[in-house]
Order: C-alpha cells, then structure tokens, then sequence
C-alpha cells in the first residue's frame, strides 16, 4: 500500500513497485491514477487524518506500507498501531531535519549568521534537530523518533531526501530557468558564485530506494538524494542544453541584491547529503543523473504554463515560499545601473 500515492514521489513509486512484483494499492486524497502506471495497481480515496479509514483500507494486513505524507508524531502513531498488521513500512521524512551541532538548521536559515555549516556530505548520523511541534523540521523528527521507537514491532525504513525534483512537484525548483528561458530573458544572475549546492532528490531515485527498501525490510534511517549535487551554475546550464537555448550568466561574489541573484537553491554554504549508506547497505544506484531527469521536468513546467496561466496561480506553494522569484523589473533595473 502506497498513502500519497498520486504525489511527486509517489507515482513513481507506484510504478517501480508494480514492475518489481508487488500488487500495489495506490491510496490517495483524490483516487487518482497515473497514466504510466499498470492496470494491476489498484486506486483507492484514503483521508491521511482518518484513522478509522486507514484501519479499515489496511484490513487484514499488508506486506508492505508506504508513506509518503507522514508529517508528525501522530502519524507515527497511526502506523504504529496496526503494526500487527504490516509486515514492513517505508516513511518519508527530510534532510530538514539536520542541526549543525551549534544550533543552526533550516529554522535559522534566514536569521543573521543563521544558515548551517553542515559537513560535506552529511551522514545520518549527523544531529538532529530536537523533536517537537514547533515547525516542519522538528515535527519530523518526532514522526522518525516515534516509528524509530516502535522498529521492534514495525520494521521502519526512513528516507531522509533533499531539494526533490521531477513532475507534479508542489515546489519545483527548476521553473526558477525554465520560464525565464520561455520569456526570453537571457541574462541572469547568480549569487554566491553560481556555487551554491543544495542536494537535489529526483522522484524516480527516492523511488528506487523504496523498491529496494521494500525488497530487504529492515530498521534504518537513510539519505534519499541523487548520486552527484550540482551547483545552481551547473544546473542552470543543464535546463539550458534540453531547452536548446544560450544565456549569458553574471556571478555576484556574496548573497543576493534583494530578489537579484537569489534562487531556490542560492545558500550560502552546501548542503549535500552522504548517500553511502543507501549504497552499502542496499546496493543502491541511483536510476537517472539529474541532467538524465530534466527533460520529462522540462516537458511537463512547459506545459502547465503552456495555457498562459500565471505562475503563482499553478504553483501556489512555490510562489508562497519564493514570492519574488520572477522580478523581472529589479533586474532590469540592476542592470542599468
């Protein structure tokens, strides 16, 4: 069973599980199936918040439980509480979760002197943040503490991804390059050098580790990130090559002018994670490169914007978190002057 299943991580998933043997149930808010997926995997509607429909959809049992919307202790809970019932679980958490031992994390990313100074790459043993309902990250945390704490009862995988990429993404990243590309700006400016890493996570790899998660059930907490971390430079010129097109890129030295220079990957400071673990202990590979993963990203932003619709009206959520992504006008104005 696959809760989420009609999400960015989860139709993949979908999909690899079916090809690997499994008769999967893709449960979902709206009942929704990918086109791409076969005609064995069953759909359901599930509400995530009611127990009682979840009970009910687990049934008798089930040899494999896949969460991709767990947020929080109570969710945990839900999960644990049928483990009689479920023979192994794969959650979704986050590298959100990292402390940088003195106290630095993705709460303080934008408090003076506030971004982390994580090594490079980071392992799971890595601190956390402490455990509570204070924000994303630390409800996170409690939700891993929580399953973590039941793993004698319920065999838990828990993947820890990054800056997740691929279509139907809520927060997509690369439209930062693409719809500059389709408005004809080419020009654009970098901050930090063009040198800012913040680990990407394609769908179809964080797929592939629960494939093989789900294959050798086990209790383990594991990054879930692509196998190479490319710097905003380097991924601006990616989305260039499959759009076929040049720019002319400027590199500010320090942070960005206001919204000049600042993009969804623009720290200060890398974030990778280390994905040795998921390679020792599962034998994982990453399926796809980021480069390999861009056209279908590309293909798919080009024609959600293709109606002419704005940018903030189909992707809400990204335009909540980066509200001046595309101000044209103050870069206009920068460069004037």
């Amino acid at each position: 069973m696959v809760i989420g299943a009609s999400g960015q991580i989860g139709r993949p998933t979908v999909d690899a599980l079916a090809r690997d043997g499994w008769e999967v149930t893709a449960a979902s808010r709206g009942g929704g199936r990918d086109e791409g997926w076969d005609d064995t995997v069953r759909t359901v509607r599930l509400d995530r918040s009611d127990d009682a429909a979840l009970a009910a959809l687990v049934g008798d049992g089930c040899d494999l439980l896949v969460d991709m919307v767990a947020y929080d202790a109570v969710h945990a809970r839900q999960l644990t509480s049928l483990a009689g019932r479920i023979g192994s679980a794969v959650v979704i958490s986050s590298v959100a979760v990292y402390d940088d031992g003195s106290g630095r994390n993705f709460d303080t990313l934008r408090e003076p002197g506030g971004f982390p100074a994580y090594p490079v790459p980071i392992p799971e043993t890595h601190p956390t943040v402490p455990p509570g309902e204070a924000s994303y990250s630390t409800r996170k945390v409690d939700l891993e503490r929580e399953l973590l704490a039941a793993a004698d009862m319920l065999p838990v995988t828990v993947l820890r991804p990054g800056a997740v990429h691929g279509p139907y993404s809520p927060l997509p990243r690369e439209l930062y390059f693409v719809k500059r590309n389709l408005d004809g700006r080419r020009r654009r400016v970098l901050s930090y050098r063009g040198e800012s890493r913040f680990h990407p996570a394609s769908a179809r790899n964080i797929a592939e580790l629960v494939r093989l998660s789900a294959a050798r059930p086990g209790v383990r907490v594991l990054n879930a990130c692509d196998g190479q971390a490319p710097t905003v430079a380097e991924i601006g010129a990616a989305v260039d090559a499959v759009m076929g097109v040049e720019t002319e890129t400027t590199l500010l030295d320090g942070p960005p002018e206001g919204s000049v220079g600042r993009t969804p990957w623009s720290t200060p400071l890398p974030v990778v994670a280390d994905m040795s673990a998921a390679e020792r202990e599962l034998g994982h590979r990453p399926v796809v490169s980021y480069a390999g993963s861009l056209p279908e990203t590309v293909v798919w932003l080009t024609d959600v914007l293709a109606a002419g619709r704005d940018w903030r009206e189909c992707f809400p959520f990204l335009a909540q978190v980066y509200p001046d992504l595309f101000d044209y006008a103050a870069e206009d104005a920068w460069y004037a002057a």
